[in-house]
């Protein structure tokens, strides 16, 4: 069993837990992930990991109430309840913990937060700034009360943190790509590389933009994410002229060759059981299946 050690509302449908996972501590990475599992008819449930502790083996989660099993995690669980089941590290780390400090320390890195997409951020953010590197982050949300985590984000960005708001009622009016516009053309500031992760439709307009600017982007596919063992298929997705599937070869991709409309397009098919069936029958050998919804095998 795996404790829950702190649970907070962060704003509207959105909740931070501290959960108790030694091994799991001792081994993540920054853009890693893991699931959890309430109870033994509980789904399983991928998560990206927002933060981790390998001294106390404590791991911290953030989610959205968006389904039945995130709203029974919401209802059901509190401090000192326990999850029957968390697994991971799962996924690839962030290409950057490959680099050299060295190599790091010469590169100019820009974020991209979308609403929860923040909580995926930061372990990035953080990781950097103990390797000695500064990074830009622009935080966006559509209002105020939805804006999440500033206080951590400050604590290793600093002054290097911009929040934007849709309605203007915090931080920059306007969205998170006006934004990363006015830094580059009107500040002159100059990025290497930029990592977005947030909404789809985000990412999309992101990297729309900074392949005009000429920013080499990753972005998280992370929300299309469902069984997170690379059986259900539901995680497919076309990357340049290669199908990939997030939770076993991301769930990071090179976001100027993702096709962003054909992932969210199947997206949306894969939550009926007509949809389910006629990617099958599409998609043939590539499909994948396995999540007993569209009688694929593993």
């Amino acid at each position: 069993m795996y404790r829950i050690l702190k649970k907070e509302k962060l704003a509207k449908k959105i909740w931070l837990m501290d959960v108790q996972a030694d091994r799991l501590a001792k081994k993540c990475l920054p853009g890693e992930f893991l699931i959890v599992k309430i109870d033994a008819v509980g789904e399983r449930i991928p998560l990206t990991i927002c933060d981790y502790n390998r001294e106390t083996g404590i791991v911290t989660i953030v989610f959205q109430e968006v389904g039945a099993s995130t709203y029974r995690m919401a209802r059901e669980l509190n401090e000192g309840d326990a999850f029957q089941d968390v697994v991971g590290p799962l996924g690839r780390p962030s290409e950057l913990t490959e680099k050299s400090e060295a190599e790091l320390q010469k590169m100019h890195i820009l974020f991209v937060a979308g609403g929860v997409g923040t909580a995926p951020v930061y372990p990035q953010v953080k990781w950097l700034k103990e390797h000695g590197v500064a990074a830009d982050v622009v935080q966006g949300s559509k209002n105020k009360d939805l804006v999440i985590m500033e206080r951590e984000m400050r604590e290793v960005c600093g002054d290097h943190l911009f929040i934007t708001t849709d309605d203007g009622s915090y931080g920059f009016h306007g969205m998170v790509t006006a934004k990363v516009e006015d830094l580059v053309k009107n500040e002159g500031r100059h990025y290497d590389l930029c990592v977005a992760i947030g909404p789809m439709i985000m990412m999309k307009f992101v990297a729309k933009l900074t392949k005009e600017l000429g920013i080499p982007t990753i972005a998280s596919m992370n929300p299309v994410m469902v069984d997170g063992t690379g059986m259900c298929g539901a995680c497919r997705l076309i990357v340049g002229d290669e199908v990939k599937f997030a939770c076993v070869d991301g769930p990071e991709f090179d976001a100027h060759l993702v096709d962003f409309d054909q992932v969210m397009k199947r997206s949306r098919m894969y939550q009926t059981e007509e949809g389910r069936a006629f990617l099958k029958a599409q998609e043939g050998d590539t499909h994948h299946g396995g999540c007993g919804n569209c009688g694929g095998e593993a």
